[in-house]
This record gives C-alpha cells, sequence and structure tokens, in this order.
C-alpha cells in the first residue's frame, strides 16, 4: 500500500532512532513495532510502549520543501491521527501543537525530527505513539486515555496502521488542522521559562506559532520557548 517500504518489530528501542539510522538508504521508510524500550517523547521525556498501543514512524524524504513550511509535516501529522481517530468514532482534538487528546485526557504523542539541507527539508522521521488498547501505567492513567477506553472495543493495529497510513501520505490542509485544534477562545496557562503566564487562545500561523491574547495584547510563541497547558 502506497508503495512504501515498510518494517515490523517485535521489540525496538525506538522507531524513530531506527529510521534515523536509516537515512542514509535515501528512501522512505514506516517502521512499526508492538513494544519499545527506549521510546521518548519530546524534550527527552519516556514514552510508555506497552503492546497494544501503535509505536509507528515514517521516514519522509523531501525534493523542494522549504525550511519556512515544514510546520506542513506537524500539521499533517496530527491532522491524520485526529483523522484515524475519527474514521474509529472518536473525538479527538489537538492540544498544541501536536499532541492528540480525547475526553480530556492525550491519547497520542507525536516527534518530528527534521533534517535540513540550506534552506530545505531534506527529510523528516515523524514519530507517533497512539493508545490503542495498551494498558497505561499507574501514574498516566489519571492523564493519559486509550481507545479501547473510549470505545469499548479492541480495535485492530493493522487497521488502524492502514487508515494512518492512508492519511499520512496526504497532505493535509492548514484547514484541517485548525478544524481539531483545541481550547480556541478558551483560557489556558503558559509557561515561558519560570513565569506562568494566563492567556486565551486565538489560533495557530502558517508557521506553526500560537496566538494568543495575554495580558499584555496578542502575541505569537513558538513551540521552543514555551509550554501550554490546559488548566488555568
Amino acid at each position: 500500500m502506497n508503495g512504501i517500504k515498510r518494517e515490523y518489530f517485535e521489540e525496538i528501542d525506538s522507531t524513530n532512532e531506527y529510521a534515523k539510522a536509516r537515512r542514509s538508504a535515501g528512501e522512505d521508510l514506516i517502521v512499526v513495532a508492538k513494544t519499545q524500550t527506549g521510546g521518548r517523547g519530546t524534550k527527552g521525556r519516556s514514552f510508555s510502549s506497552n503492546e497494544g498501543g501503535l509505536y509507528y514512524t515514517k521516514l519522509t524524504f523531501y525534493k523542494a520543501l522549504p525550511a519556512t513550511r515544514a510546520f506542513l509535516i506537524m500539521q499533517t501529522a496530527a491532522a491524520a491521527v485526529c483523522e484515524t481517530l475519527a474514521f474509529f468514532g472518536l473525538q479527538p482534538k489537538i492540544k498544541w501543537p501536536n499532541d492528540i487528546f480525547v475526553g480530556g485526557k492525550k491519547i497520542c504523542g507525536i516527534l518530528i525530527e527534521n533534517t535540513f539541507s540550506g534552506a530545505f527539508v531534506s527529510s523528516s522521521v515523524v514519530g507517533i505513539g497512539l493508545n490503542v488498547y495498551n494498558p497505561l501505567p499507574e501514574d498516566l492513567r489519571e492523564i493519559a486515555t486509550t481507545a479501547f477506553e473510549r470505545t469499548g472495543k479492541r480495535l485492530s493495529l493493522l487497521e488502524v496502521e492502514r487508515v494512518l497510513t492512508e492519511h499520512l501520505c496526504r497532505e493535509e490542509t492548514a484547514e484541517k488542522y485548525a478544524r481539531y485544534l483545541g481550547w480556541i477562545r478558551e483560557e489556558v496557562t503558559l509557561i515561558v521559562g519560570e513565569k506562568r503566564v494566563r492567556a486565551t487562545v486565538l489560533g495557530v500561523d502558517e508557521t506553526g506559532g500560537l496566538i494568543a491574547r495575554t495580558a499584555d495584547g496578542e502575541k505569537r510563541f513558538s513551540a521552543g520557548e514555551i509550554s501550554l497547558r490546559t488548566e488555568v
């Protein structure tokens, strides 16, 4: 399907690390594992990878994607996960920039690692950890959820992978990302260094920056400089 090479593993350290090690081959690749022993999320956080989740990485090479449009990669990945979950009857939303929530709890994390050549993106590694029917560690049950917990159905991992791949192989639109973006017009807390700033989410610009209204007026924030908390 989609003409992309796939590799499957019972267990692997990290699907992202494996895909990055295959960059020299110069071909698109999908890596899927039943479990990961060294899965990680953004900012180096460990990522629970028990059997029953979908641990999936897509390595993609680009011919002429300007670095200024790199947000397209994140936009497509987040929208693809949401479209997949919606296909199976869930109601997902994106917590900017790319965490996916259902029912107020995180169901999927996305880790994107790009390489650049001058002013262009040469390749991307998009890692997706989606909770399907995997048991959650005790310390995550208050903040995370699974598709099984939300639907009562034990979805086929192969079917989830198939639907996800179909959407990842499309260039999802900014409108679709915006449709799933959550907490619009709602108050949130932005962690800016050591400061906590109350803000109202207004949207996201074409480069992926968060547009929010604070006590100092409307501002743009990048994912590298702040963290967003949905509580105020």
